[in-house]
């Protein structure tokens, strides 16, 4: 939103500062799934790794087929699901909250 849109009208100041509102809260969403998808995401690179390399050195198959880069994509990968798994349910459930919220009662 450009910086110089003036309002005219009280109907304008008011949809401005409410679009303004709403921009903030979708804002403050996004932050709270960033970081809790970046948290789930470094659960899960730990819980998937320890087991992955720990049956790379002693599983004879897996020894055998999964090399140095089979196992980082196996880990960047639930890492990379978890991250967007748990930002997205996050941010719908911030979202979800929000709406039942009055104007008067959120703070930007």
């Amino acid at each position: 939103m450009s910086k110089n849109v003036v309002a005219q009208s009280p109907l304008q100041r008011n949809s401005l500062a409410s679009l303004d509102q709403k921009l903030a809260m979708a804002k403050r969403c996004s932050h709270e799934g960033v970081v809790a998808g970046a948290k789930a995401a470094v659960l899960a690179t730990v819980a998937t790794a320890i087991p992955t390399m720990a049956s790379a050195r002693m599983l004879p198959w897996a020894r055998a087929n999964l090399n140095h880069t089979a196992q980082a994509l196996i880990i960047s990968t639930v890492a990379g699901a978890a991250y967007f798994i748990v930002a997205d349910k996050t941010i719908l459930a911030t979202a979800r909250k929000n709406s039942f919220k009055t104007p008067s009662n959120m703070k930007a």
